[in-house]
């Protein structure tokens, strides 16, 4: 242990450790996993200046609470919550610093699900599969972040410094959100395109890292049925599966390998970030990029 580290004093509603995942193991039944919000993860790594693939905290909700031991500097992406060091607020998407023995503590955001705190020199954890990620549907990677634990904050390298003081975050204006999408291997399978995007879907209560399920007036006749049995195929994040009952499943980062129903259309990488900060209740609207596809013949 290098003297730096992390006393969990209040975890929060959920905690996990997580970092850019496990790319190419799908093959094996494995899942990428990692950070839900990618876009805000590998900005915070940025910000403290850490290579690629250190893991950070993703904190659901915010309430986490945690002592710094020795010097360390952190950011805060995702979810905008309010925050504060020893009483003191700190600013959001700007390296700020823990000094030895100060308190940090998240309150629960305003807009949004996840919050990043990300350290330089990230959490050390033991990898498993080539990763620190918690995956909650495979349960692989450290277990969630409970009281009285101990993260331990690895040494910073010193050929990677942050390049910048604050970094610019645009917040998605309008009540209802936008997910931009592509066709998808079985968008034939709708009987017609522009009724995906045609109405508004809203979040359902039991979305998580898996996925997010969308349920709407739209999906009434949504699939166009057919004769052949649709073989299980591989899924990928941003995936949107079209189950019998109706609800559309948009799927994140510790989405399963295979599915047995149509993938009618995908997330843009863009859109799969913010899917993971849509909360339960919120109204979405999907859009095409580009032009609708024609509908099967």
């Amino acid at each position: 242990m290098n003297g730096r580290a992390l006393h969990v004093l209040d975890p929060g509603p959920l905690t996990l450790v997580e970092d850019a995942g496990r790319a190419g193991l799908a093959h094996l039944g494995v899942s990428p996993s990692g950070a839900a919000d990618r876009t805000a993860y590998e900005l915070g790594e940025r910000l403290v200046g850490n290579p690629r693939g250190r893991a950070a905290l993703e904190v659901l909700l915010g309430g986490l609470t945690v002592r710094a031991e020795g010097d360390l500097l952190a950011a805060l992406t995702g979810a905008r919550c309010p925050a504060a060091v020893d009483g003191a607020e700190v600013g959001y998407a700007a390296p700020f610093h823990l000094s030895h023995g100060a308190t940090l503590r998240l309150g629960t955001p305003t807009e949004g699900l996840r919050t990043y705190v990300s350290l330089r020199g990230g959490i050390e954890m033991p990898p498993v599969l080539g990763s620190c990620s918690r995956d909650v549907l495979a349960g692989l990677g450290p277990d969630p972040v409970d009281a009285g634990m101990v993260l331990v904050v690895g040494p910073a390298d010193p050929a990677v410094l942050p390049g910048v003081d604050e970094a610019p975050v645009v917040t998605p204006a309008g009540d209802v959100a936008e997910l931009v999408v592509l066709p998808g291997p079985r968008t034939d399978r709708l009987s017609e395109p522009g009724a995906l995007t045609g109405g508004v879907w809203t979040v359902g209560a039991d979305s998580n890292r898996v996925g997010v399920r969308l349920a709407g007036a739209a999906a009434a006749g949504l699939v166009r049925h057919t004769d052949v049995e649709l073989p299980s195929e591989g899924l990928v994040s941003g995936a949107v599966q079209l189950p019998p009952g109706g609800e559309l499943v948009v799927f994140l980062a510790d989405h399963p390998v295979t599915g047995g129903y149509p993938v009618v259309a995908v997330l843009t990488d863009e859109s799969v970030s913010h899917a993971a900060q849509l909360r339960p209740g919120q109204q979405v609207r999907l859009r095409w990029r580009g032009r609708a596809p024609l509908p099967a013949c």
